[in-house]
């Protein structure tokens, strides 16, 4: 039998996503990301979920594209407008990673090139063993980047280094990836796995209303200027001053204690 596609599980609040396809460096094909996105939308909105977690299994958090089934696609082309909306639904992967109400954080084992570094950069946190490698990869088979590659580039490198890292698609390592800000921390590969739970269980005992206020405001920051971030931020500052968490952390500093929080 045919192992699955991804692997998941779901241990003290934190749900952890591992693409399985070990043997292909975990190349997104249509059933890992029908399943992948299948099990995003049913954690975002479960209460027992706090924080998710992506890897992958074996040498690659995810290669990309599956160019395997790309070739059969050329041979037997559909029509282009299918192909299109066939890809924005695929793409709703980074959607959900990125704007999803709760952290998201990728544990990068291996190799993130092409789409796997557009999944990558749209989860809050990335977290990379020392060995792992980047890279956008598409001007090697002449794409134009998809997964949300070129926005979150351009994001987080700037606009000169976004342009520089897809024309010119060389692989780059863990060390280049943290300078250029597209990593939050590096570690050897044997403690990778230990050091994402530990930063996932910090999170998951965190004010987690806040978490969704400050992941979503910062989501906003990036497209709307000062004036509208100042409008913003008293409606979710307030509304997380009506939790249970704001009350105990009050609390917990006045008493000179670690606060308790509850997630709500």
């Amino acid at each position: 039998m045919p192992e699955d596609v991804i692997l998941t599980s779901v241990e003290e609040r934190i749900a952890t996503l591992t693409f399985n396809r070990p043997d292909r460096m975990n190349a997104l094909s249509p059933e890992l990301l029908t399943k992948s996105i299948e099990t995003l939308t049913r954690w975002e909105e479960d209460p027992n979920v706090a924080v998710v977690v992506v890897t992958g299994a074996g040498r690659a958090f995810s290669a990309g594209g599956d160019i395997g089934g790309m070739s059969q696609e050329n041979a037997a082309p559909r029509p282009l407008e299918e192909r299109i909306d066939w890809l924005r639904r695929a793409q709703r992967l980074s959607a959900l990673l990125y704007q999803m109400p709760k952290v998201t954080i990728a544990s990068v084992n291996g190799f993130a090139m092409g789409a796997g570094l557009g999944v990558c950069l749209a989860c809050d946190l990335r977290i990379a063993s020392d060995q792992a490698k980047f890279g956008t990869a598409y001007a090697k088979v002449g794409f134009g980047g998809d997964f949300g590659v070129t926005w979150l580039l351009t994001q987080y490198a700037g606009a000169p280094k976004a342009k520089e890292l897809l024309f010119f698609a060389e692989p780059f390592d863990a060390a280049q990836a943290l300078r250029l800000g597209l990593l939050n921390l590096v570690v050897p590969p044997e403690t990778l796995a230990a050091q994402t739970r530990e930063l996932a269980a910090r999170l998951a005992a965190g004010p987690l209303v806040s978490y969704r206020y400050m992941k979503a405001n910062v989501n906003l920051a990036t497209t709307v200027d000062f004036r509208t971030m100042l409008d913003r931020e008293p409606e979710t500052h307030l509304r997380c001053g009506q939790t249970e968490d704001h009350r105990e952390g009050v609390q917990a500093f006045l008493e000179k204690r670690p606060a308790n929080f509850r997630g709500r």
